[in-house]
């Protein structure tokens, strides 16, 4: 019997979970994950059922030497949610949701998506900050942070992260909060999948019976980008904001004329009352004649977009912050954009500060709590000789917009070097994780992710 075959034999007849292989029905399906062109093939796919399952598989890998990658909702832009000949630990099946309204908190199983469980909560008038898109997974965008729709309002995720139940390396089962194993608490917060898989979080509800926001589409010029961030960070906290400078996609509210026109595509979310929301949205409106208006109340549910079933998207990509939008950088990347012909090409700027900034830096392991606006750098490609040309556009472009912070958000990072890593954790938080991966993961297992090595002993 070949090791494959003993590994899959031995993984069927331990586990209560599916174990699913290569040549099975479903493989195909199952190695599938959002972003295209990301081809890795797992040994055996296991669709954990239980916690009891979840240590089963890592102290098999652990056993074995087998490559084991963590699995959500498989939107890792590095591709982390799949191994390349080890063993893929599937969460998928682990989506039970207890929500307590008495007592503000949730209990969330670690293969939920951002989608099921706002629905779910919103059913009751309330809601925990995700990110903004539905069908990623909860687990990889609370480890790393979790910046989203309320994170001027409520902070980051990991901000409303209550409690943990962690599988470790060892195969326990711990309970992480401020009071048991309370680093391992602080690591798991912006710390990524370094330290354990997380079968459950608990989570803060905070009531959001209804917001004002929805859809702006602005012409993209200059003056108009440079006033959205000056107003987006003058904005009371209660705003977040998400503009996407790019050329206007074919949807059925935007004019034909305006299609592949620079736009400034707008998602907009004010967490208050109607006439407060009103108030807040009207300088944003002001900045130029809308090209779309469908900014209204809704329940938080709403803002979500409707996912492509089958959309996987080829793109290069750059994550980074800076320190200011202003008339020049806005040029820029105007200019920047005009330059390009893909045909899907985008500069995303989110101004943060609000909650999210009142937390101490140290206070987890996400350590950007000063930075002032996060943008994200992305262009589309077809094939290899498109992906060359766009990786080179995409370089220059975040070479011109660098500034000051230096800093990187680890959830939009792609495949990255120690040295590129290092820059999500700068300084001490670099050093305190390594000291935590070296207790609770001192050989490494859990490498498949963006990866602090344990501290030397």
């Amino acid at each position: 019997m070949s090791v494959q075959n003993e590994v899959v034999s031995h993984l069927r007849g331990a586990l209560n979970s599916r174990v699913i292989v290569p040549g099975d029905k479903d493989y195909e399906q199952a190695r599938t994950v959002f972003y295209g062109g990301i081809d890795r093939r797992p040994q055996a796919i296991v669709r954990a059922a239980d916690p009891g399952d979840v240590a089963r598989v890592i102290l098999l890998a652990r056993q074995t030497g087998l490559e084991l990658a963590v699995r959500g909702g498989g939107h890792s832009f590095a591709g982390h949610s799949l191994s390349d000949g080890g063993i893929v630990l599937d969460l998928r099946e682990l989506r039970d949701l207890q929500l307590d309204p008495g007592r503000r908190t949730a209990w969330a199983g670690g293969g939920l998506t951002a989608g099921a469980y706002t629905k779910a909560a919103g059913e009751l008038g309330l809601a925990t900050g995700f990110g903004d898109t539905g069908s990623v997974g909860i687990g990889g965008l609370t480890l790393g942070g979790g910046v989203g729709y309320l994170v001027r309002k409520y902070g980051l995720t990991i901000d409303q992260l209550l409690a943990a139940e962690v599988v470790t390396a060892d195969g326990q089962l711990l309970r992480a909060d401020e009071d048991e194993h309370p680093e391992l608490f602080w690591a798991i917060r912006g710390g990524g999948g370094n330290f354990g898989v997380v079968t459950r979080f608990q989570f803060r509800l905070h009531e959001v019976p209804s917001i004002v926001g929805g859809m702006l589409i602005l012409p993209a010029t200059p003056p108009v980008i440079a006033g959205f961030i000056a107003a987006a960070e003058a904005a009371p906290e209660e705003l977040s904001t998400i503009a996407n400078i790019m050329p206007a996609p074919p949807m059925p509210m935007v004019p034909a004329e305006q299609h592949g026109q620079l736009v400034v595509f707008a998602l907009l979310v004010c967490a208050g009352q109607a006439d407060a929301g009103e108030r807040a949205l009207a300088p944003f409106r002001k900045l130029a004649a809308p090209i779309v208006d469908m900014l209204r109340p809704m329940t938080y549910p709403e803002v979500f977009v409707p996912e492509e079933g089958e959309y996987h998207p080829t793109a290069v990509a750059r994550t980074m912050f800076v320190d200011t939008i202003d008339r020049s950088r806005a040029e820029e990347i105007v200019s920047r954009l005009e330059a390009s012909d893909a045909p899907v090409r985008v500069a995303q700027l989110r101004a943060l500060g609000g909650a999210m900034a009142s937390v101490p830096a140290a206070a987890t392991a996400f350590a950007h709590r000063a930075s002032r606006i996060m943008v994200n750098l992305a262009a589309f490609y077809e094939s290899p000789e498109e992906q060359v040309e766009r990786e080179a556009w995409v370089s220059d472009f975040a070479a011109s917009l660098q500034q000051r912070d230096q800093g990187v958000y680890v959830n939009f990072l792609g495949e990255a070097s120690e040295a590129q890593v290092r820059t999500a954790y700068p300084g001490s938080t670099w050093d305190r994780l390594a000291a935590a991966k070296r207790r609770y993961d001192p050989t490494n297992l859990f490498r498949v992710n963006h990866n602090i090595p344990p501290a030397s002993p």
